[in-house]
């Protein structure tokens, strides 16, 4: 069975030598996450410990720049980057959509 949360932070990035996102500037990325666990009748995760464990990775980010963590921060390295920090913090089989402002995703 699969449990998700969404999650939003705001972060800058810019992409050298790229002709529109060249320049710093900034992004809403909405964060879906979810973990898949077999259900044995129970809660697979509380969610206010789903939301404290996502919360307490995704604080590191917001309000602060991409550029400062990853070499090339396009939305698929960004996806991959909280997809092995969430998957650290969280134990389970997790999937992770990264929105770069309302219509662009990666996922994994």
């Amino acid at each position: 069975m699969k449990l998700g949360i969404t999650e939003y932070i705001d972060c800058a990035h810019h992409l050298a030598d790229h002709e529109k996102c060249g320049s710093p500037h900034g992004h809403t990325y909405r964060i879906d996450i979810s973990i898949e666990s077999e259900h044995k009748g129970a809660m697979i995760l509380d969610f206010s410990e789903f939301k404290k464990s996502v919360r307490g990775v995704l604080s590191k980010y917001d309000h602060h720049d991409w550029n400062a963590y990853l070499e090339v921060p396009t939305v698929e390295n960004i996806c991959e980057l909280l997809h092995n920090d969430l998957k650290r913090r969280l134990k389970y089989k997790v999937q992770v959509r990264v929105w770069e402002g309302q219509d662009k995703w990666a996922e994994l």
